[in-house]
């Protein structure tokens, strides 16, 4: 494997021939259905290879390519089973895992960044990677002072690969939309550009996560590693075992996925809460399951990894989106709708039927109406085919809501979460999470209103 491939004439060559490759397919499959084979066998086979060609053209460019496959794949629990049984095991493959950089090119950057003498600061260190992820790979090695650790080493030109691919891929977010039916490809690229810089610093990500690994340091639910050294183009940090959400959503057992979905969602809104920042990377390959919680050993936490991009929230979640959450689930329909209003989720041109809105949100809060709720596929599916379907009432409303750019990252690690819970098939006790750490949700709440904009 060479370096990561970072003239932009070279990427953008592979890039530009993915639409063609899936024109391609199209013929071939046109072609067995001429000669008498099924259209459920030939659009198997048509997905399957769809899936091998796009996962390991985006695996092996890395960079922005890989980074828009990491987010698609959290969506797969949103797609039909008969699309979404090609693509699985392709869609996990990127989550933690692609092609890894040569040894020669981590040691050229460990020596830049850590000095001609950089082994000595190790007493061991593991030329193969660990993990590889879309701008850089991690190594496991003993750091001089005996702790375990784990080496995050930035591809070299990351950052002009990173913004070369995004660039070439809106450009074909037709065509990648069938992909994921009902998902608007170009805002999500679009924001994923807007957060390249922050994930390319890694003095950043060092400050988010040591300000995590110092809230939860005693946590019983929740590990972050902390921090152990941080320079340009490398980050040192305390390393962890675990098994991968990856592995648990493939063979885990029932009682593993309901801890997993629990801790996760749990992490999910008490971290803005606790930190005044939301990890929002929430693929699987960022997330595993350790043993032995406090009281006792068969116990489970979570341990979190990959702080590159995170939203900033000093007062935590907006005060309204819990507002909004209790308002719905008490059937205010009118509060709901002065509130969406006022906050710019319907724009002041728009003239909406506050039932209609209110018809609209319920079904997606589902969740937050019961006790505890199983997440599952065919509930997320369901979701996606009312809001994607043109004939149906909640399209044409859909298609009249604005989401204001304050909320833009919140409401994607919060579908992006949900997605991962489907996976997961967890049953999550998610309202007793909202009404500890989501302000507003609860009615005599005494935190101060905070809309998105202000945080």
């Amino acid at each position: 494997m060479s370096d990561l491939p970072r003239k932009a004439v070279t990427r953008t060559a592979k890039l530009a021939a993915l639409p063609l490759g899936f024109a391609g397919r199209a013929t071939w499959g046109l072609g067995k259905r001429i000669v008498g084979e099924s259209a459920e066998i030939v659009g198997r086979e048509l997905q399957q290879r769809t899936a091998e060609q796009l996962f390991k053209v985006l695996g092996e460019l890395k960079g922005g390519a890989m980074k828009f496959g990491q987010a698609l794949s959290v969506f797969e629990s949103a797609l039909p089973e008969e699309v979404a049984g090609p693509y699985r095991a392709a869609l996990t493959k990127l989550q933690d895992a692609a092609p890894p950089m040569p040894t020669r090119t981590v040691h050229a950057v460990l020596e830049e960044r850590l000095g001609e003498d950089w082994q000595e600061l190790f007493l061991e260190f593991e030329d193969k990677p660990a993990a590889a992820a879309s701008i850089g790979q991690v190594h496991r090695g003993v750091w001089h002072d005996g702790r375990e650790v784990a080496v995050k080493v930035q591809y070299p030109g990351a950052g002009e690969a990173l913004l070369s691919d995004l660039t070439q891929l809106s450009r074909f977010a037709r065509l990648l939309g069938p992909l994921i039916p009902g998902m608007d490809i170009k805002p999500l690229i679009a924001e994923l550009r807007d957060r390249v810089s922050e994930e390319l610093d890694y003095a950043l990500e060092a400050q988010a996560q040591q300000a995590h690994a110092e809230e939860f340091a005693d946590d019983p639910d929740v590990l972050v590693p902390a921090v152990v050294h941080q320079c340009e183009q490398v980050l040192v940090t305390e390393w962890i075992d675990g098994i991968p959400l990856s592995e648990i959503i493939a063979d885990g057992t029932q009682e593993q996925r309901d801890r997993a979905g629990q801790l996760l969602a749990r992490f999910l809104f008490s971290g803005p809460a606790r930190t005044g920042l939301l990890h929002a990377d929430p693929h699987p390959g960022n997330f595993r399951l350790l043993p032995g919680g406090p009281d006792d050993a068969e116990d489970w936490r979570l341990g979190v990894l990959d702080f590159g991009t995170v939203d900033r929230l000093p007062g935590g979640l907006p005060t309204p989106i819990g507002e909004s959450l209790r308002m719905t689930l008490d059937g205010e329909a009118e509060a709901v709708y002065e509130l969406l209003c006022a906050e710019g989720f319907v724009k002041e041109s728009i003239d909406l039927d506050p039932e209609a809105v209110l018809d609209y949100l319920l079904p997606i809060i589902e969740p937050a109406q019961l006790a505890e709720f199983t997440f599952t596929r065919n509930w997320m599916r369901s979701q996606a085919a009312r809001i994607a379907d043109p004939r149906s009432p909640a399209y044409q409303l859909g298609k009249q809501l604005n989401l204001p750019p304050a909320y833009l990252l919140i409401h994607r690690v919060t579908l992006s979460t949900i997605g991962v819970l489907c996976q997961l098939g967890a049953t999550v006790r998610l309202r007793e999470e909202l009404e500890e750490w989501l302000p507003g949700f609860v009615a005599d709440d005494d935190e101060p209103e905070e809309s998105a904009a202000g945080a």
